[in-house]
């Protein structure tokens, strides 16, 4: 093999294993019913199918970022790779709830060290415009993921029961452990020796990361003011300040917040974080507005929301490679204008909407995002020093993710309120759900705002004398 091929065969071992992350989200997503009815639990309850999910992979990324700076970036993946089978097999065996829920935090073990390590593979094995083209395709292939995965899991669950949406997975973990054993770097960065791990600091870093979490993505069932909530919120602040005390005070701290004193690496986050936020205020409510209002059925609501999947993975290849090439500021400007547009284009549509102008807002919607992410992703990626790569991939995907959790949090407790005061005054649902949607649509444009602002903060050249 030449280097370049080898380069590009760890690329698809790294992309391979942000797929199936992907695919297996998406999937058990359209199982939650079917577990909900077979397993005699309430739809609330199996709600935590996802909940222990994304808690458990979200809080344990910054851990494996760090490690993937001391450890065998061969030696890493591996585990997360074997990890992820291992829970996707036993979930095909899980004959009660709590069962269930224990191998989907094994698999989230799992897909947290391949989700916070891809982009330092990534932006190691890449430089300049080759970077940014990986980790644009990096960005399609999760996208094709996430598109891939509902009508995958469809059959699977009509064909053979709900335990069969995670079968898929499981051969394509194993081959990839293999691979990833064989072809990654075997090299490391740190004499691991010399090696120290602050535990004490993880875990204060963890409670206070899980009780932040937790209240977040169960405050709107909950109520933002119940006493779960505020113990949560003490809880995160409390474990959040000794964090950061005793990070200052130790010669190897679990995060080097020297890195959030680089402009473009702090204001690069917030704006992924914003961007994700953004995002998802258009995506959780897009299927309820197509099926409870437009009447399309499940089968119409997956086409008609294809087009964003569809755009967004042509669109961030060419994206990532232009900001390889030329930089990143421009595109991760233009991106959020792109979305923004197309939010605002959802606040226009009623109850006549037609199936093309849904078609065309969902397309520009994944251009948007197509043109931010892969340029925001090389940009924050090279802020870094290289020593710092695995720890910066991890802090990267912990703003995803917080951006995923935040904007579905957001977005249900603004929308729920909302639609209850319109109907408290006297509007018939359909009105109320309209007007609530358009409402949260622009809580979603003024999150697309913030995030170009911060993008324009972040990627704006230095002054020279």
């Amino acid at each position: 093999m030449s280097t370049k091929e080898i380069k590009w065969t760890m690329f698809v071992i790294t992309a391979v294993g942000n797929f199936i992350a992907m695919l297996d989200s998406t999937s058990v997503n359209l199982a939650l019913y079917p577990m909900a009815v077979d397993l005699h639990v309430t739809m609330g309850q199996i709600q935590w199918v996802m909940i222990a999910y994304m808690l458990v992979l979200t809080v344990f990324l910054p851990f494996f970022g760090k490690l993937g700076d001391i450890f065998p970036k061969n030696k890493l993946y591996t585990v997360g790779f074997s990890l992820f089978a291992l829970g996707a097999f036993l979930n095909t065996t899980a004959g009660s709830f709590w069962l269930l829920i224990c191998y989907r935090c094994l698999e989230a073990l799992g897909a947290s060290i391949m989700l916070s390590n891809a982009q330092a593979i990534i932006a190691t094995i890449f430089k300049n415009e080759r970077r940014g083209k990986a980790l644009g395709l990096n960005g399609c292939i999760v996208a094709i993921g996430g598109m891939s995965g509902p009508a995958l899991g469809g059959i699977l669950i009509n064909s053979f029961g709900w335990h069969s949406v995670f079968i898929p997975c499981i051969p394509v973990a194993l081959i990839g452990a293999y691979y990833a054993w064989k072809m990654l770097p075997h090299s490391i960065n740190t004499d691991i020796k010399n090696f120290k791990f602050d535990y004490k600091g993880f875990i204060y870093f963890t409670i206070s990361l899980f009780a932040l979490l937790l209240g977040i993505s169960e405050g709107h069932s909950w109520g933002w003011h119940s006493i779960k909530i505020i113990f949560l919120g003490c809880l995160a602040l409390v474990f959040g300040i000794l964090f950061y005390i005793r990070d200052h005070h130790i010669n190897y701290p679990l995060i080097n917040f020297e890195m959030f004193k680089v402009k473009q690496f702090t204001f690069g986050n917030l704006a992924v974080m914003l961007s994700y936020m953004a995002m998802y205020t258009n995506s959780i409510l897009l299927p309820f507005f197509l099926q409870e209002i437009l009447k399309y059925n499940p089968l119409v609501t997956g086409l008609l929301i294809l087009p964003y999947s569809v755009t967004l993975s042509f669109i961030a290849p060419i994206a990532g490679r232009l900001s390889g090439k030329y930089g990143s500021r421009y595109l991760t400007i233009a991106g959020p204008i792109v979305y923004c547009i197309a939010l605002t284009m959802f606040t226009l549509y009623g109850k006549n909407a037609a199936m093309w102008q849904i078609i065309l807002a969902s397309g520009i919607m994944g251009i948007g995002n197509g043109l931010f992410q892969s340029p925001s992703n090389n940009a924050i990626m090279t802020s870094v020093e290289h020593e710092q790569l695995g720890l910066a991939s991890g802090i990267l995907a912990l703003s995803r993710n917080m951006g995923n959790i935040l904007g579905v949090a957001v977005t249900i407790t603004l929308f729920e309120t909302f639609r209850n005061i319109f109907i408290e005054n006297g509007k018939v649902y359909d009105i109320a759900f309209l007007t609530s949607y358009k409402v949260t649509m622009c809580f979603g444009i003024l999150f697309g705002l913030l995030c170009m602002s911060f993008a324009y903060i972040a990627y704006k050249p230095h002054k020279t004398n």
